[in-house]
């Protein structure tokens, strides 16, 4: 928990997409992720192809 984590899931199309995020909680098979812009996404294990711990995203740019 805590740490910024990179997760690849399959969709139920068949295509993949990634969550890149801070891992909030993983209990009873479902792990919640709070991505940059601090939307919650639950992701279920089983539907996990790869995983992995990611270093802290680099600062954001300010705008001119």
């Amino acid at each position: 928990m805590g740490e910024r984590v990179s997760l690849r899931r399959r969709l139920q199309t068949g295509e993949y997409s990634d969550v890149v995020g801070i891992l909030e909680s993983w209990s009873d098979g479902v792990l919640t992720v709070r991505r940059r812009d601090d939307e919650l996404v639950e992701v279920p294990e089983e539907i996990i192809v790869a995983g992995k711990v990611v270093p802290p995203a680099p600062p954001r740019r300010r705008r001119s």
